[in-house]
């Protein structure tokens, strides 16, 4: 098993402002052009070149090419309320030749040059996927090695890309477990796809990685030699940001590596066995050459906490103070009463708690608006 590829193969981004009004017109003016013309317009702007398609609806659909990014910029005009006005998602070859500083540099070059204002708040991490190439021309998938979630659907397929549910021929080339919004597990003939997709770079690619590793180059006309799975494992909106709170480039770089140590502890591929116990399953070969690639190329980008984690440490910790106060103000209480021996404190907290009931029922505003004003005060970032 010689890992050929490993590295970032997806990254997606919005931001939530809009495009400046000139901005907008150079795009529409571009737009109109590529649909009388039926083709891309080419337009520089800030010695950047954009090319404008003639599709997107009523928004405009932009590119920078195979080692640049998608942008997808919705019209400040007609914007539905809510929706992030800015959509960049970048290209695989661009991460696989650059990395997520290649990513980065590119998405602030081009949002200076289009002149697009932004704070550090407004963006959200939407899909990350994360790449591992091997050859192993004697593998296949077996949709009853993965070890998942409950409830999560597993898909086979036939041809690497295909959404079909169920494979037709007699060799699977493919697997995909989970939901991309949440984790999700792609394995696929990557080197069929590549000759499907004409996307030749990647046998540069593999064989620059053989040349290091003092080996020959592979033949990729001999299919039974040069078969190559890549291990994908895909993350989106539910776990970036819900579980992990991965917002911005800073999060993406300190927290991403807890992001996928977790994903292997929630997806493992299996060697299946008569164990009707699915957990106790040994991992599979391959699998574990996936995770120690991924373990070693994300050591630095891991911080070892999780953001829910700490919020709730922070909002027991403040529950407690709470608590502590109201106890020393209900003992000043029972101390202003007079006459209240050390045995009578506790039933006197007791009648006094019904006498705060009933002064907050004739409160001159409603509980639900005191509550709500309070819930505002307390949300734990």
């Amino acid at each position: 098993m010689d890992v050929l590829h490993s590295g970032f193969d997806g990254l997606k981004f919005t931001i939530g402002t809009d495009i400046p009004p000139e901005l907008r017109s150079r795009l529409a003016e571009a737009k109109a052009e590529a649909v009388k013309t039926n083709r891309n317009t080419v337009v520089d702007i800030g010695g950047v070149s954009f090319a404008v398609r003639r599709t997107g609806g009523s928004a405009f659909s932009v590119t920078t090419g195979t080692y640049g990014a998608e942008w997808y910029f919705l019209d400040p005009e007609n914007r539905p309320a809510n929706n992030p006005g800015v959509t960049v998602d970048f290209a695989a070859f661009l991460l696989a030749t650059g990395g997520l500083q290649a990513a980065q540099d590119h998405f602030e070059s081009c949002m200076t040059a289009l002149g697009i204002a932004y704070v550090d708040t407004q963006l959200r991490v939407s899909r990350v996927d994360f790449a591992v190439d091997i050859l192993a021309p004697w593998f296949a998938p077996d949709r009853e090695a993965p070890v998942l979630p409950p409830g999560t659907r597993v898909h086979e397929y036939e041809r690497a890309g295909d959404n079909v549910t169920h494979c037709t021929g007699a060799r699977v080339t493919g697997l995909r477990a989970g939901a991309v919004a949440a984790r999700q597990l792609a394995i696929y003939d990557k080197r069929t796809q590549v000759f499907e997709t004409n996307k030749l770079g990647w046998f540069k690619i593999w064989n620059e990685v053989r040349d290091k590793q003092g080996k020959p180059p592979l033949d990729f006309t001999d299919h039974d030699q040069s078969l190559i799975w890549r291990f994908e494992l895909r993350m989106g909106s539910k776990q970036l940001r819900n579980r992990w709170e991965i917002r911005s480039w800073v999060d993406l770089d300190a927290m991403v590596g807890d992001a996928y140590a977790e994903f292997f502890e929630k997806v493992r591929y299996c060697e299946a066995n008569s164990d009707s116990n699915r957990s106790r399953w040994p991992k599979h070969t391959i699998w574990q050459v996936v995770e120690d690639v991924m373990a070693k190329d994300l050591r630095s980008m891991r911080s070892g906490v999780v953001p829910e984690d700490v919020k709730t440490a922070n909002r027991d910790a403040h529950k407690r103070m709470l608590d502590m106060q109201i106890l020393g103000l209900l003992v000043s209480r029972a101390a202003a009463e007079g006459g209240i021996t050390s045995e009578e404190v506790g039933p006197f907290i007791k009648r006094h708690m019904a006498i705060l009931r009933s002064m907050s029922s004739v409160h001159s505003k409603p509980i639900e608006e005191r509550l709500a004003k309070a819930m505002r005060r307390y949300q734990f970032q």
